[in-house]
């Protein structure tokens, strides 16, 4: 689906799923760092909780992405060239 901005809107309700269960993964495991940084925990132990919280995010940005980039080809998008952009311009905001 594309809104009247031109922006697509994720239409797969499956992937809207997976993607919401990942992101409330990283949402509890920050929860972890908050409450492992308050009760003075080690800073291994911290940093790795961190590091799963980031990787569920950045998967979570690149399944919306993905499966973006699926709708707009099965879509045959007719700005090819403007989908192309703004699908570029999100990778690279992940880098």
């Amino acid at each position: 689906m594309v809104k009247g901005n031109g922006a697509h809107v994720l239409s797969d309700t499956e992937q809207i799923e997976a993607i919401a269960k990942r992101v409330k993964r990283a949402q509890g495991q920050l929860g972890a760092v908050v409450r492992m940084l308050e009760e003075g925990r080690n800073c291994d132990e911290i940093v790795t909780q961190m590091s799963a919280a980031s990787k569920a995010v950045n998967t979570a940005a690149f399944t919306l992405i993905s499966a973006s980039l699926k709708e707009c080809i099965v879509e045959g998008k007719s700005n090819e060239d403007a989908v192309t952009a703004q699908l570029q311009k999100l990778f690279l905001s992940l880098a």
